[in-house]
């Protein structure tokens, strides 16, 4: 069996961000703690044939941050690695406890940010086989979630908040589809819809960031759809934009007629 030691040896050879200053268990790398569970989760990835190497720091995030990884084929991905403070647990801890997929998981940090890492990965899966632009999920372990890259040889994405629209009210339409196609084809509420976790790429906007997405039967999903349609329409709005009102996209989202329902009338 691997030792740690040897775990991390194999590490260093193979994660450009890692820094070997050393406190305890913890080594630090562009503000970002790697304690011992998760290097050893990464180098489960590694030997498992799913990344060859870990290179820069993409973003940082509330819950973690976002490296860029390769495979053997030097093909990239996104490494998302999860923060397991204490901070992070009450953060993600309501979204966990009011999530019906997710009844029963309770206690001690670890348990709910690995639920976290799990929700993510599912929520992405959920939204992609409805068709709804975000990174392909790939694997997720512990408290690291790998999914496909958005960006080129030049660097990550840029977010919608940084792009010059050529067709505000394209890219609007656009958007508006992943919250009216997230409820009704991936029963999802993303809860969190802004320019800030829209990427833009080749013209097209990829949401991301769904750990906080919640199903529809939710207690507060309706609240939580009015807050995506609110951020929106006010981004889009200031971007000039033709925008539809928030209550109607409300209502043709919540009561609109289902495609195949109109075909059958």
């Amino acid at each position: 069996m691997t030792s740690y030691e040897e775990a991390y040896a194999y590490l260093e050879r193979h994660v450009d961000a890692l820094k070997t200053n050393r406190t305890g268990d913890e080594r630090e790398t562009e503000g970002e703690v790697f304690d011992r569970r998760t290097l050893l989760t990464i180098y489960d990835m590694m030997t498992s044939g799913y990344i060859d190497m870990v290179h820069y720091p993409i973003s940082t995030g509330k819950e973690g941050n976002v490296f860029y990884a390769t495979d053997e084929e030097g093909d990239g991905m996104a490494l998302k690695i999860f923060r397991t403070s204490t901070s992070t647990f009450k953060r993600v801890a309501k979204y966990i406890e009011g999530d019906p997929r997710f009844r029963g998981v309770t206690g001690n940090r670890w348990n709910m940010i690995y639920a976290w890492v799990n929700k993510e990965f599912k929520n992405l899966m959920r939204y992609s086989e409805a068709g709804i632009p975000v990174p392909e999920p790939i694997t997720f372990d512990q408290n690291c979630l790998l999914m496909e890259f958005v960006g080129d040889e030049t660097g990550p994405a840029p977010q919608l908040r940084d792009v010059i629209l050529d067709d505000p009210t394209e890219t609007y339409d656009e958007v508006i589809s992943f919250i009216i196609d997230g409820w009704k084809d991936a029963h999802l509420v993303h809860g969190d819809l802004s320019e800030y976790n829209i990427l833009m790429q080749d013209g097209q906007p990829i949401m991301i960031d769904v750990g906080q997405a919640m199903t529809t039967d939710n207690y507060n999903a309706k609240e939580l759809l009015e807050r995506d349609i609110r951020n929106v329409n006010a981004f889009f709005r200031k971007r000039g934009a033709d925008i539809i009102d928030d209550k109607v996209v409300f209502e043709e989202t919540v009561n609109g007629k289902e495609e195949d329902e109109e075909e059958e009338e």
